[in-house]
């Protein structure tokens, strides 16, 4: 390494833990670049300057609407185009929708998300999806969704619902992305986010790892969402679980230390946003997670599935968190840093 390039690296390093929307891609693949036990400290220690590193957020995912949909995503066991097995279901009635918040709260979870198969939700639909959502907010649980791409008129009318976070991931890297849908449009998704940000509503937004692309890909994707004009609030990492019948089934899958390494870049770009070890758990022994919980994880889906797809089951991850000493986040500190007069010591050392 030139006296030069050492001189930026330390001049990155001394940065890591401010917020930032400039990064450049040259810098996130310096943070990939990282020698492991480095990437994990720096992680670790951005982590602890907003969070408490023994909490972790807790959600609950249901299946409001299941299979049937148009779109043509590789690993996807819910669209129409591949023979998967799946039976498709129709829009869950409220009274059925209400009794599963009610046992994801009862079980621990602070936030509970409704994942509906469309392309882009239709009125009538809508309409039905807003009720849940008030309902779903009067049991005191934060509410997310995902159905697909939104108009702005459409991201309104979810904000008056009191809806808090909108899902709609990026899946990959811009220039991957079409070798894995061609449906939709990477500016399609991005358009999506923009009128879910300017309705005001939180934005859940993160990628799946295992689709065929390279670390490059990887550090394109964080890169992208790094620069949005407002880190996303919460940032799934998920791992593809592989359906038969889907174009992907096969794919390699991701190395447990390379899943690591993008989890502590995500916290390093994104201090502030909760990261969520997402799908793909149920294959991961517990000390993969428990490493990406060192490398800053601090969210996970609860409950036996995740959409279509297996997740673990409750009890396993009360066993894990007991081993870790980890303990479910309250709903309160979920809009706000933890560690306040540590964070503001960080912080003017990081701008002095």
């Amino acid at each position: 390494m030139t006296r030069s390039e050492a001189a930026r690296s330390a001049t990155l390093i001394d940065r890591l833990g401010a917020v930032r929307t400039d990064w450049s891609l040259d810098e996130v693949r310096e943070l990939f670049a990282l020698p492991f036990s480095d990437l994990l400290y720096h992680a670790q220690r951005v982590h602890r300057l907003y969070f408490d590193p023994n909490q972790v957020q807790i959600s609950t995912l249901l299946s409001i609407k299941t299979g049937a949909c148009p779109e043509d995503c590789s690993y996807c066991s819910q669209s129409i185009r591949f023979e998967t097995g799946l039976k498709s279901e129709p829009l869950m009635d409220l009274d059925d929708v209400m009794e599963k918040a009610r046992a994801a709260k009862a079980n621990g979870a602070t936030r509970f998300c409704m994942g509906a198969a469309y392309r882009s939700p239709k009125p009538k639909q809508l309409a039905q999806i807003v009720e849940m959502i008030k309902g779903v907010r009067a049991m005191g649980m934060e509410t997310c969704v995902t159905l697909g791409m939104l108009t702005p008129e459409q991201a309104h009318q979810l904000k008056d619902a009191g809806l808090d976070y909108y899902n709609h991931n990026l899946d990959t890297s811009e220039s991957h992305y079409k070798k894995v849908i061609t449906t939709r449009t990477y500016q399609d998704r991005l358009d999506t986010l923009e009128a879910v940000r300017n309705a005001g509503i939180n934005v859940c937004c993160g990628g799946i790892l295992g689709l065929g692309e390279k670390e490059q890909d990887r550090a394109e994707l964080l890169h992208t969402l790094a620069t949005l004009p407002q880190h996303p609030d919460s940032v799934p990492i998920n791992q593809l679980m592989q359906v038969p019948g889907t174009p992907l089934y096969g794919a390699e899958k991701p190395d447990a230390l390379d899943f690591v390494r993008v989890i502590a870049v995500a916290r390093l770009l994104m201090p502030k946003a909760h990261v969520r070890l997402s799908a793909g758990r149920s294959g991961m022994s517990d000390e993969t997670q428990a490493l990406c919980f060192l490398a800053g994880a601090n969210s996970i889906f609860y409950g036996d599935k995740l959409l279509t797809t297996e997740n673990p089951e409750e009890d396993q991850d009360r066993k894990l968190f007991a081993k870790l000493g980890i303990t479910a986040e309250p709903l309160a500190q979920q809009s706000a840093p933890t560690c306040s007069r540590r964070l503001e010591d960080e912080q003017l050392a990081i701008s002095g």
